[in-house]
């Protein structure tokens, strides 16, 4: 109870103390709009509208993992290789029938492969009904 109590003085502290604050930068600014010609700011948004993809959702979850084939995708990183294979492990004792295929990538992110390795790329994501990523950081 005293910490709680303790946690809202202080809230309030620095509330008060913000407000203070608050108060005597407009009061400075208001003192400096008499002395200085007024300023204008143009305000620019970091977003840019380059990506031609436009966002969808994410996929439909499976309701269920027995019986579908799943893809490991192992990037470039050291531990990737082994992360796959234990994740491979697990699945295949939870569920017995199900299937997994590799994608190995050499290469730094997704985006790559899937430009420099487009068409094994696509043909093994269509042949998966789902997808893991390891990534061995």
């Amino acid at each position: 109870m005293r910490m709680c109590s303790f946690l809202m003085a202080s809230a309030i502290g620095i509330l008060v103390a913000a407000a203070t604050q608050e108060l005597s930068q407009a009061q400075t600014a208001a003192d400096s709009k008499l002395k200085s010609p007024s300023l204008q700011y143009e305000v620019l948004n970091p977003w840019a509208d380059m990506d031609a993809i436009p966002m969808r959702g994410i996929s439909p979850r499976l309701q269920s993992l027995a019986g579908k084939k799943i893809g490991l995708f192992v990037n470039f990183k050291r531990a990737a290789p082994p992360i796959a294979a234990s994740v491979e492990k697990r699945l295949k004792s939870m569920y017995p029938d199900i299937q997994t295929t590799i994608f190995n990538s050499n290469l730094p992110n997704v985006t790559e492969t899937e430009t420099k390795n487009r068409d094994s790329f696509i043909a093994w994501v269509k042949g998966v009904d789902a997808v893991v990523l390891a990534v061995g950081d």
